[in-house]
């Protein structure tokens, strides 16, 4: 008579199966909730790329113009000539656009309230704040302290904040 060996039986126990799709999950999870986090932290760093070209297009205007800021109105000049035109755009694929405020007017921006002291910014639409006579403390301009041929400039990003940056 020959014995059957009962205990040797090959695979896998329901609990070990849904165990290993249990933690596969929890790995899945993880990646799908930090991907939009990383690829946001992307395009705001490129955002911040472009407000640098934007830096060097007002200095390179300046050189030209003996050392005055472009005024308001010659947004499209700036973005044509020093930019690349057409071919400066947001990550997300729209145009930037660019507003000139004369810092000599007492607009003081409060990132707290999104407000200037007189007027209020309207963020969000790829706009680019360049603002005369302004330097930034922090995530706000100012104009107390400034130089005629300073500047400020200001985006929202689509992560947190905003970005300040000036040429002091």
């Amino acid at each position: 008579m020959t014995k059957l060996n009962t205990k040797s039986k090959k695979g896998f126990t329901i609990i070990e199966v849904f165990l290993v799709l249990a933690i596969a999950g929890l790995i899945f999870l993880m990646v799908f909730v930090a991907l939009p986090a990383l690829q946001r932290s992307q395009r705001d760093t490129q955002r911040r790329d472009d407000l640098a070209r934007v830096a060097t297009a007002v200095t390179q205007y300046q050189t030209n113009n003996g050392g005055k800021l472009p005024g308001a109105g010659k947004e499209s000049n700036l973005i044509n000539n020093y930019l690349g035109g057409s071919e400066f755009v947001d990550p997300d694929g729209a145009a930037y656009n660019i507003t000139i405020i004369d810092g000599t007017t007492g607009h003081t921006y409060d990132a707290s309230n999104g407000k200037y002291a007189k007027g209020t910014l309207e963020f969000g639409d790829h706009t680019i704040y360049l603002i005369h006579k302004a330097l930034c403390d922090g995530e706000v301009s100012t104009q107390s302290n400034a130089q005629a041929r300073s500047y400020a400039i200001l985006y929202k990003l689509e992560g947190t904040g905003t970005y300040c940056a000036d040429n002091q």
